[in-house]
C-alpha cells in the first residue's frame, strides 16, 4: 500500500482517513460511498497507476467525476475520482474543446463563448462533461442539435488492463463512448466538437393555470418548429431565495424554450406558447449562448434527492390527463416536481460512423424529482411506479440510459440498448477489460 501511494501524486485514502468522505461526496447527498480505497487522481499517470494496482490486487474499480451520476453507493473495491483533472482548452481554428475528465459544463461553455462557439451541453452548469456524454446527453438544444455525444470526436482512456490509449474516429472505443455509458476503462480526457453559436432566444414562461398550459403545450409540440426545443416542469415552488417571492409556495408550470437564432424569429416562434394561458412570469428574451444554464435554472448545490425518469414515443391529451392525475396540485404528490422534455428531430439522426446511444426513437422524456428523505424508500418509488404503469402505452421500448429510474441494476439498465447494440458493447468491453474490473 505504501509503495503504491508513493507512485501516485494525488491523495490515496482509506475509510479511516480524514478527507475520505469529502473526496467521494457526490451531488446527491443521499448516496454515501464506502469503498476500500479511493485515489484522487491528479493526472492520467495517477489513473494508470490506480488501475494497475487494482488489477494486481483483484479489486473492482469504480469511477466518479463530477458526481452527478451517483445513484447507489460504492461499497467495496477501489474508487478513482477524476475531479482534479478539470482542464479546458479551446482550439478556435479546429473548433474542438479538449476537456479533462473531471470538468463540469459551466467552464466549457464560458471558455467556448470567448470564441463565439458553444458545446452541446446539458441543462445544468455543474453536470460533469464525461458522464453526460457517456449516456448520450440531452440538453436545451436537443431538437436543433441532437445528443451531446454526437459531438464527441476523441478521448484518452486508461483501459481495464492498465494501458493508456488515444481514441479517435478510427478507434472502435469511440462508438461505445458515444452513449454506451459503461466504459471498459477510465476516461481521462475527451475532445468535443463545438458549434458556432453566439446568441439564443430562450428562457422560461411561468403559468398558474397548469392544466391549460400543459394541454396546450402538448398539442403545440405536434407541429413545433424543428429548431425549437422546449420542456415543462410542474410542481409546488419551494420557499427559498432562488424563487421569486410571488411564486414561493405556488403550484405552477414552467415552460422552458430555446431557439438558436435571432430574437425576432424567436419572438414569432414563441408567440403560440405565450397565448396558452395567462403568464405569471415571462423570462423569454435574447441572450448570449453562454447563458444557456439560465433556461432550466437547475440547482447547483448538492442535495439529498430521489429521481426517476423514462422516455415516451408519443404524447396526447390523454397523457396530459394522466400527468395531472399523478402530479397535479390535487394529487398531493410526494415529489417536488415533474418534468417533460420535447426531443426528436436531430436526436433521431445517428452520427457518421454510428454510436451506441439509446433512445433515438423517443420524442419526449419524463423526469421525477423528490427531496423529502423520509419518503425516498417506499412512497416515492411506489408513486413513480403508478405513473409509469398508467403511462405504459406511451413509454419508449428503448429509453436512454441517462433517463432511466430505479432499480439501478445491470439487467434494468440493459433495456437502454437493443440486443444488437448490447452484444457489440459487451464484445468491446471484454476486449479492453477482460477481467471485468470496471463493472
Amino acid at each position: 500500500m505504501t509503495a503504491f501511494a508513493d507512485r501516485v501524486r494525488g491523495p490515496v485514502l482509506v475509510p479511516i482517513d480524514a478527507g475520505f468522505a469529502a473526496e467521494l461526496a457526490p451531488f446527491n447527498l443521499a448516496v454515501v460511498h464506502t469503498p476500500d480505497l479511493v485515489v484522487g487522481a491528479l493526472d492520467e499517470r495517477d489513473v494508470v497507476e490506480a488501475v494497475r494496482h487494482a488489477r494486481e490486487q483483484r479489486m473492482p474499480i469504480a469511477v466518479q467525476g463530477a458526481g452527478h451520476g451517483a445513484y447507489h453507493p460504492i461499497r467495496h473495491g477501489l474508487a478513482i475520482t477524476t475531479k482534479r483533472i478539470d482542464h479546458v482548452r479551446i482550439d478556435p481554428v479546429t473548433q474542438i474543446a479538449t476537456i479533462g475528465a473531471g470538468a463540469h459544463w459551466g467552464p466549457v461553455v464560458a471558455a467556448a463563448a470567448e470564441h463565439g462557439l458553444a458545446p452541446i451541453t446539458g441543462s445544468s452548469p455543474t453536470v460533469g462533461v464525461v458522464g453526460f456524454l457517456l449516456g448520450g446527453g440531452l440538453g436545451p438544444l436537443a431538437r436543433s442539435h441532437g445528443f451531446g455525444s454526437d459531438y464527441l470526436v476523441g478521448a484518452r482512456v486508461v483501459t481495464g488492463i492498465g494501458e493508456l490509449v488515444d481514441v479517435d474516429e478510427r478507434h472502435e472505443l469511440l462508438w461505445l463512448l458515444r452513449g454506451g455509458k459503461y466504459v471498459p476503462g477510465v476516461i481521462t480526457e475527451v475532445r468535443v466538437r463545438l458549434v458556432p453559436l453566439a446568441n439564443l432566444y430562450a428562457g422560461a414562461l411561468v403559468f398558474a393555470d397548469v392544466e391549460a398550459a400543459l394541454r396546450g403545450w402538448l398539442a403545440w409540440t405536434h407541429t413545433a418548429d424543428p429548431r425549437v426545443t422546449t420542456s415543462v416542469a410542474l410542481g409546488k415552488n419551494p420557499d427559498i431565495p432562488e424563487v421569486p417571492p410571488e411564486l414561493r409556495g405556488a403550484f405552477t408550470l414552467t415552460l422552458r424554450f430555446a431557439f438558436p437564432g435571432d430574437a425576432a424569429e424567436g419572438e414569432r416562434l414563441a408567440a403560440p406558447l405565450r397565448a396558452l394561458a395567462p403568464i405569471v412570469v415571462d423570462r423569454l428574451a435574447g441572450m448570449p449562448a453562454s447563458a444557456v444554464a439560465t433556461i432550466h435554472n437547475d440547482p447547483t448545490k448538492p442535495v439529498e434527492v430521489w429521481t426517476s425518469a423514462h422516455m415516451a414515443t408519443r404524447a396526447d391529451d390523454e397523457l396530459a390527463s394522466i400527468v395531472l392525475a399523478q402530479f397535479g396540485e390535487a394529487a398531493h404528490s410526494p415529489f417536488i416536481g415533474f418534468e417533460m422534455r420535447h426531443i426528436g428531430v436531430a436526436t433521431e439522426r445517428d452520427v457518421t460512423g454510428g454510436s451506441a446511444v439509446g433512445g433515438r426513437a423517443a420524442h419526449y422524456t419524463f423526469g421525477i424529482v423528490g427531496l423529502d428523505r423520509t419518503r425516498f424508500d417506499e412512497e416515492m418509488p411506489a408513486a413513480a411506479e403508478r405513473f409509469f404503469t398508467a403511462a405504459a402505452a406511451y413509454l419508449a421500448p428503448e429509453p436512454n440510459i441517462n433517463f432511466m429510474g430505479p432499480p439501478h441494476t445491470p439487467a434494468h439498465h440493459a433495456l437502454a440498448w437493443s440486443a444488437a447494440t448490447r452484444t457489440r458493447l459487451e464484445a468491446i468491453r471484454r476486449r479492453f477489460d477482460p477481467d471485468q474490473l470496471l463493472r
